[in-house]
């Protein structure tokens, strides 16, 4: 058991970020979680109703894909939509540069989508940031018939006439993306660019997203990991924070010294089903350090998909199951709480000044053991008075483990795919965090130790802690629900006059963005 205290939850209202210009960042991209006081995007926070539904469907697509529950047309990508509201495409976001002279778009980051995508010019239905590829000097279109055009697969759109390459991506039913396959030069950092990077010039877009688009970091071939192979080496890493008011990073390459002997790599996994994400097999689970009776073959068929996009981790039945019960005897002294959507075992916590929150393992194939961090991976708040176990059972026929982002946080998690292995260890303290102006406007072991696991100090009190990604600093998941839940089904409408102004404010906030994110 971990003795954390309650007001640690609290939600923080203000942008913690590390300073710019440390070399924290350098060469990194700074990941921002979109629905926090860090987002640029401006908007009003969604309630953890609707962050819980999104991830709910998200999980059910990927299901689709393998269970086959969905016509062909709808397997072409992993993010799904709901009945008049666009679905998100992920919590964490980064700012990149495209284009000469470049703009600077906030695109969000995508483990499950191989391809990158930006809203283009002339545009149909944009109300984010928009490029131009006519006032860029690099931009080059792609000949349907190039090999390059080739490898979109089943998501190219070309007509029998065609002459530039084409690109389509679907998402679960009515949302997409259509849109010219092209070279552009891309500024991941100052000095990070990549010449002639490859991606969909989306001019047909459905999705209500406040992003510009996405950045796919899959396996297959189109991948940003794949084109930059020859400067990366295939490497990269990211640190998501464990709050919504502090920043993380995304690295490529290998700037993690993740080859040393205390960090220990799990298989890679693959399957033809789902090509554009990253499997590895979960072995067990562990709370408070006794072993749960689960067979390993409940976790191997499919396996366990490693998922950005995801926010909690859902668990076949037969697993989820034994867990909760495991879990409902550790918090027997903690009154009940109502259940959240997908989140069945809650907690009433208004009275608690401290709660003993059980320690979670998950053991990975190869003797990777993660212990989860109790603030983000054990406990998510719903409401000052609500806190439930982070983790879902599949309502689906398909019994696939996704291990969500909620479970990496405090983690840097490593994807090396020429080795064919994931990795995970704690993500390096940054430096000293200051507000900094808002952007808008401008896996271890109990225990500790040894070459097989990563070490931690289980017990930190919470009132210790004074940095903003350390193991248990005092600071909350999300802000306070704010969006109403009626407004789940609200239908967004644009008229021709909106969109008009609309494309102007999105052509004047590209316009003002930053290195790497920071302003």
């Amino acid at each position: 058991m971990i003795e954390v205290e309650v007001n640690s939850f609290l939600p923080e209202t203000t942008c913690m970020s590390s300073q710019k210009g440390s070399d924290y960042y350098r060469n990194k991209l700074q990941l921002v979680d979109k629905h926090g006081p860090c987002s640029p995007l401006g908007k009003k926070n969604l309630s953890i109703e609707e962050i819980l539904l999104e991830d709910q469907l998200r999980v059910r697509s990927i299901h689709s894909m393998i269970g086959k529950q969905f016509s062909p047309r709808d397997y072409k990508a992993k993010i799904p939509t709901k009945a008049g509201y666009s679905l998100k495409t992920g919590n964490f976001i980064v700012n990149i540069g495209l284009g000469t002279p470049k703009k600077y778009f906030w695109v969000s980051i995508d483990t499950g989508s191989s391809l990158t995508w930006i809203r283009c010019q002339p545009c149909s239905n944009c109300s984010a940031p928009t490029f131009n590829p006519s006032k860029s000097s690099s931009y080059s279109s792609i000949s349907c018939t190039s090999p390059d055009c080739s490898q979109l697969g089943s998501n190219k759109y070309n007509s029998p006439q065609c002459t530039n390459c084409m690109y389509q991506i679907h998402y679960a039913d009515t949302d997409f993306s259509i849109g010219n396959f092209g070279r552009e030069k891309l500024t991941l950092t100052s000095s990070d660019v990549v010449p002639s990077f490859q991606f969909g010039c989306g001019l047909r877009n459905s999705l209500g997203d406040s992003t510009s688009g996405l950045l796919g970091l899959g396996p297959k071939q189109v991948s940003l990991v794949s084109q930059t192979a020859a400067k990366f080496g295939k490497v990269f890493s990211y640190c998501f924070p464990r709050s919504a008011s502090s920043t993380g990073y995304l690295a490529f390459g290998n700037q993690t010294g993740a080859t040393s002997s205390g960090v220990k790599y799990t298989q890679m996994r693959a399957l033809s089903r789902l090509p554009d994400n990253y499997f590895v097999l979960l072995m067990g689970i562990s709370v408070n350090g006794q072993r749960l009776n689960i067979s390993s073959s409940a976790f191997t068929d499919p396996g366990t998909i490693i998922d950005s996009g995801s926010l909690v981790t859902h668990l076949p039945r037969s697993a989820y199951n034994i867990l909760r019960a495991a879990f409902q005897r550790a918090m027997s002294n903690y009154p009940s709480a109502p259940p959240t959507r997908t989140l069945d075992t809650c907690y009433n916590l208004s009275r608690n000044r401290t709660v003993n929150v059980p320690a979670i393992t998950l053991h990975f194939e190869g003797g990777t053991d993660i212990q989860l961090d109790p603030f983000s991976g054990v406990l998510f708040k719903i409401s000052a008075v609500q806190y439930c176990l982070a983790f879902a059972p599949n309502r689906d026929l398909v019994d696939q483990t996704i291990i969500g982002n909620l479970q990496q946080r405090t983690y840097e998690v490593i994807y090396d795919v020429p080795r064919g292995s994931i990795a995970a260890h704690h993500c390096p303290p940054p430096p000293p965090a200051t507000p900094p102006p808002p952007l808008s406007a401008t896996l271890p072991k109990v225990g500790g130790g040894g070459a097989g696991g990563f070490s931690a100090q289980a017990t930190t009190s919470a009132h210790q802690c004074r940095c903003r990604l350390c193991l248990h600093p005092p600071q909350a998941i999300f802000p306070e629900a704010e969006v109403e839940v009626a407004a789940l089904g609200r239908k967004i409408t644009t008229s021709a006059t909106a969109a008009a102004s609309a494309q102007t404010t999105s052509d004047n906030v590209a316009e003002g963005g930053g290195e790497g994110g920071q302003r």
